[in-house]
């Protein structure tokens, strides 16, 4: 059984791969590839769409439809393969070395894989509460995809006691990750020669200084480290991702933007450094520009936040995977899951999950045919749990 097990939970793999789910496309197909999946084995389902209709998150339940119960959650968005040097097709699973190789094998259609591929055997087991999977979309980039479907906890859809994301961990329990905000900075300076500053304001100027000014309050947060020596790395971060703007050398720019992000550790504020930017630019960057400008101005937009995930000792979700992980230790992680939506709505929240995040959003990404083994024998041991 458990090696037929394997192979079909592989094969499941390859058909999941198989769909093109960047987030920024519809995820359509593949829900309904899962519908018909679950149809087959006579599993109730709903399907949550998204505000646009082009999306969608699918809730199953398998068991009693009652409260209580627990939910293993992932999603079928994957990040994009463009100017990536992939060695085969990024969406036909390759099958080498003890390795399954494809875009989102390891993040985290793996672990959707053997959830799929398990409800056989959780339908034979007696379960006292049920085992619900809930498969979401636009994790890689908002982790809103959930929050339609835990809006409806307790109404018409069960509330869980507890949920379990797969997202990559090595199979380890992690009770704690860090929040991230992401943000989109425009300055607006006047456009003049260049060979005379005092004519107008150089938005690339006050864009410089602005970034400059985060990567100070970066080295801040640095040199703060973290508390609870826990997460590496070791501090709250800040990163600029782009920069652009200007249209020639000898021409001050009207325009400059930089897209940048703030991963806090659990109790930081999500808001710090938008305050820090704030307070920097209204006291010395804006002075600046509208010396010789009066309209030039700075604006920011807040793009996402996604709560970061705090330790819970003792709770539900943690007593119970530390049995199906067979293990008492906890880890923390510097990336973001959805698992900070569900414990915001007092659910407890932990995340496990097959491979490695270091394979994760890289090309040739792949997961350890052990790490999928691993998975099966997890949920095994949770049907059992909760029987």
């Amino acid at each position: 059984m458990s090696a037929q097990r394997m192979e079909a939970t592989i094969e499941l793999l390859g058909r999941l791969i198989a769909f093109d789910t960047e987030s920024s496309k519809s995820n359509l197909e593949i829900v309904g590839f899962i519908e018909d999946y679950l149809r087959a084995r006579n599993v109730a389902f709903t399907r949550v769409p998204n505000a646009a209709g082009d999306k969608a998150a699918l809730f199953a339940t398998i068991g009693p439809m009652r409260g209580g119960g627990i939910v293993l959650s992932g999603h079928t968005d994957v990040v994009p393969v463009a100017g990536q040097a992939w060695t085969s097709d990024p969406f036909a699973m390759r099958r080498a070395g003890g390795r399954l190789y494809g875009r989102g094998a390891c993040d985290m259609k793996g672990f959707g894989a053997i959830a799929l591929a398990m409800i056989e055997e959780f339908q034979q087991a007696p379960l006292r509460a049920p085992i619900h999977i809930l498969l979401s979309y636009d994790e890689e980039t908002t982790c809103l995809g959930p929050v339609d479907t835990i809006a409806r906890f307790g109404a018409d859809l069960p509330r869980p006691a507890a949920v379990i994301v797969g997202e990559p961990t090595g199979m380890r329990v992690a009770d704690a990750h860090k929040s991230v905000a992401t943000y989109i900075t425009r300055v607006h300076g006047h456009e003049a020669h260049s060979s005379n500053p005092a004519l107008g304001a150089n938005a690339i100027e006050g864009a410089c200084a602005l970034v400059s000014e985060l990567y100070r309050y970066a080295d801040e947060l640095a040199a703060l480290g973290d508390p609870s020596g826990r997460f590496d790395p070791a501090a709250s971060t800040i990163g600029v991702g782009t920069i652009h703007g200007g249209t020639a050398r000898n021409i001050l720019a009207k325009e400059c933007a930089f897209h940048w992000e703030f991963r806090g550790l659990p109790g930081a504020a999500r808001d710090s450094a938008l305050r820090r930017l704030e307070e920097y630019s209204a006291r010395v960057v804006l002075p600046r520009l509208t010396r010789h400008a009066p309209l030039a101005r700075i604006e920011t937009r807040i793009e996402v936040e996604v709560p970061g995930l705090a330790p819970e000792p003792g709770s539900m979700a943690e007593t119970l995977a530390y049995k199906l992980a067979k293990t008492n230790r906890t880890i923390a992680v510097s990336f973001a899951t959805e698992a900070g939506r569900f414990q915001g709505a007092g659910i407890p929240t932990v995340v496990c999950g097959p491979g490695s995040i270091e394979q994760a959003h890289q090309p040739d990404e792949y997961l350890e045919e052990s790490e999928l083994a691993a998975g099966i024998g997890f949920m095994r041991r949770l049907a059992l749990e909760l029987s």
